[in-house]
């Protein structure tokens, strides 16, 4: 096993950081935990990647979705677990303590990225959620690994799984939301999707493409994307109680309308709420 992060993974991270770094006060997120955990390189913000100008609509598109997330475990009440599918360098549990000495934090990702992540954690003194190794390219089960490390299927649960579904074959997310379906009454889950270029507004389909580029050359291709109604209905049919759809647009709406600088969330990936 390699201990080593996922790429998307530092990326997204180095963008909550540069929101602080480039983007005027209010800040919608504020992570530099992040960056410490990922220690990149001197000039990192000279990686074309990183380019404020070219990369402000999906930085903003970060920022806001990991901000709806935090308001929404902020909002729960009555639930002790908090399950994050796909976490990467996610860094609530060291950024809102106060939140999370309420909840159990399980975090969910590939075992070198868990490994490599586990081990900066304890380099920086920062506290260590339970961190759930699974590898999904042997067809590891993530629910009995989920249940191993000790999760309570009985009670409820906030599920988030941001960034993940591209990434996933349908028949796959399906099951994933199947899963999820069975859990405790008053759980929630929150799912994030790509919608189909057709759907994008004309200004970001060049962005999307540049996207996909990236991820194909990272030998990690965008293989799903859904309409709002075809997500809906795969969470129908899953058999949760509730499902709704919000727009990525509409986060712009939350958290970017009152802004003078002009910066907005690109458009493209938007979220699947349902409740158990």
């Amino acid at each position: 096993m390699t201990e080593a992060p996922d790429n998307t993974a530092i990326r997204t991270a180095l963008w909550r950081a540069m929101h602080l770094d480039v983007d005027a006060a209010p800040h919608v997120f504020e992570d530099e935990v992040g960056l410490r955990i990922a220690a990149p390189e001197d000039g990192w913000r000279q990686r074309p990647d990183m380019d404020p100008e070219a990369t402000k609509g999906f930085r903003a598109a970060i920022v806001a979705r990991a901000r709806f997330v935090e308001d929404l475990v902020t909002e729960q009440n009555g639930v002790g677990q908090y399950v994050i599918l796909g976490a990467g360098l996610d860094t609530f549990a060291q950024r809102r303590p106060e939140i999370a000495a309420r909840l159990r934090v399980f975090e969910i990702d590939q075992p070198g990225t868990q490994a490599w992540k586990h081990r900066r954690l304890l380099e920086l003194g920062l506290p260590v959620p339970t961190l759930v190794p699974v590898d999904f390219e042997t067809g590891e089960s993530w629910w009995e690994r989920l249940i191993a490390a000790g999760f309570d299927a009985g009670r409820p649960a906030f599920v988030a799984s941001t960034g993940v579904s591209m990434y996933l074959s349908k028949e796959t997310t399906a099951a994933t939301l199947r899963q999820l379906a069975g859990l405790a009454p008053g759980s929630t889950v929150a799912m994030t999707f790509l919608l189909p270029p057709e759907l994008l507004d004309h200004a970001d389909r060049p962005g999307l493409r540049t996207s996909q580029t990236g991820a194909r050359a990272s030998g990690t291709p965008f293989v799903s994307f859904y309409p709002p109604a075809e997500m809906l209905a795969l969470a129908d049919e899953a058999g949760f109680a509730q499902a709704r759809h919000v727009a990525g647009t509409a986060l712009g709406e939350r958290y970017f309308g009152d802004r003078a600088d002009g910066l907005r969330p690109s458009s493209g990936e938007d979220f699947l709420l349902a409740t158990t």
